[in-house]
């Protein structure tokens, strides 16, 4: 009977998957086909659970399988993040007409992303604070257990790592290495060296043209194939959707949620706060928050059901350039910057929250100033090389809980509402740094008003 009931589970998935693709050959909006992904993917996983239980062995065996498309869907956007920072870095420099622009679009685009993150780290304090959730403790089950384990034996690459030597740790030293993600701050590693080969290809452009046009020739052409790649990747996402939350809600335990909704309150209270922030900086660089939220509904929605700041990356770029009027080397800057360094979900209100719950169960007073200053420093430097698909949020609550000395097993009772929680993480990351890419334009003067202000001037993905 359970292997009856198994094939039946996983003949009804396949026949959503089916239904997915016919919405795809009859050319059904991208936004939609994800949307209806995510309700089924809710509606599929809650049923599973309430027919055969979050650990039965229907549940588990056809989540094995359902998990293919699940995490091969992951996979795919993780296969993504270092070509395009590569390629989007070095366009971003092919793409600035004067050595001035460059270190203004640098410091402008980073500065914002820095400072938002600073700031998200304090929302993320007082929102622990005001939800009274200092020293709370968690119930822990058998996933949570499973999950204390494997964070422990992550942070043991993190743990004996002082600020200055995580600092040191950015630098490459094998290129190729980090390409390929050997190490937990090959990311940050990937942007640096891509961008001393644009600062090399700047110095070449004035002392020999000729190469540094043939140069820029082949990257316009890497960065058309990677593109063209990140658009096969995309067009999986609303099977790749519909599987995660089919495992989402059919493993969850509901008493955990229960249990955690406290938290899953005050972090999206939090974000909530934070995104207000963004459009007061908006506002203060005179651009209206309403015209903009109208162009940047489309990448913030896909951002928030892929749970992936590098898969909306490039729909984050034409948005910003098609859209939003922004210059092309600041979208590409921001875009691709954003994806490692700054994001104020993932690497600023997510672990200022977690070390702020912990802290008081070892003694600390999180209302002391220079609890408030260290912990929002520490939180700044270590948003360094966060990854833009999941899982950069627990690398950075690792590093963070570590350099503050606290306990980590708080990372691993969460994991019941990560993945909610993740979903507007993601969406608050992708905003910062298309606010960083307007910004930057407005400082160096090239923001095009006209597309701006022009309501038919709206990216959507075509996937």
């Amino acid at each position: 009977m359970t292997v009856v009931s198994i094939i039946l589970v996983l003949l009804l998935f396949i026949a959503v998957l089916f239904g997915l693709w016919k919405m795809q050959a009859k050319h059904v909006k991208f936004s939609t086909r994800v949307f209806t992904g995510l309700g089924a993917g809710v509606v599929f996983g809650g049923l599973l659970q309430l027919i055969f239980g979050a650990d039965g062995a229907v549940t588990t065996e056809a989540i094995s399988w359902i998990n293919i498309v699940g995490q091969g869907y992951v996979r795919f956007l993780q296969m993504l993040i270092m070509p395009l920072i590569f390629v989007s870095i070095i366009g971003a420099f092919t793409k600035i007409e004067t050595n001035k622009n460059l270190g203004k679009i640098s410091t402008s685009v980073l500065t914002t992303l820095l400072a938002t993150t600073a700031v998200s780290a304090l929302i993320g304090m007082g929102s622990v604070m005001l939800f009274n959730l200092d020293g709370a403790e968690f119930v822990q089950g058998t996933a949570e257990t499973e999950r204390i384990e494997q964070i422990t034996e992550t942070s043991a690459q993190v743990a004996d790592l002082s600020i200055p030597e995580q600092i040191v740790n950015f630098i490459p030293n094998n290129f190729f290495a980090d390409l390929a993600d050997s190490r937990d701050t090959s990311t940050i590693a990937v942007v640096i060296f891509s961008a001393f080969v644009g600062i090399a290809y700047m110095g070449i452009s004035r002392k020999d043209p000729e190469n540094a046009s043939f140069f820029k020739k082949i990257m316009d052409s890497l960065y058309t194939i990677v593109m063209r790649i990140v658009t096969l990747v995309l067009r999986l996402s609303p099977y790749g959707i519909f599987a995660l939350m089919t495992k989402m809600l059919a493993t969850s335990d509901f008493n955990a949620l229960v249990n955690l909704g406290v938290f899953v309150i005050a972090s999206y209270a939090a974000i909530i706060v934070m995104f207000i922030i963004h459009m007061l900086i908006l506002t203060g660089f005179k651009v209206s928050p309403i015209a903009y939220l109208k162009k940047a509904l489309p990448v913030l929605s896909f951002a928030f059901t892929s749970r992936s700041s590098a898969g909306a990356l490039p729909l984050n770029i034409e948005t910003q350039t098609k859209a939003l009027g922004v210059d092309s080397a600041s979208a590409n800057f921001s875009g691709s910057f954003g994806l490692s360094i700054g994001q104020n979900g993932c690497a600023g209100i997510y672990p200022a929250m977690l070390a702020t719950i912990v802290a008081p169960t070892v003694g600390i007073d999180i209302f002391s100033p220079a609890y408030i200053l260290t912990l929002m420093a520490v939180v700044t430097i270590s948003s360094f090389g966060v990854a833009g698909v999941g899982g950069g949020a627990t690398f950075a609550a690792l590093i963070v809980l570590g350099a503050m000395d606290l306990p980590i097993a708080i990372v691993g009772l969460l994991i019941s509402v990560e993945p909610i929680i993740d979903m507007a993480r993601t969406m608050l990351n992708v905003n910062d740094s298309m606010i960083a890419g307007v910004v930057s334009s407005r400082v160096i003067k090239t923001l095009d008003e006209d597309v701006l202000n022009n309501d038919e001037a709206i990216v959507t993905s075509e996937y």
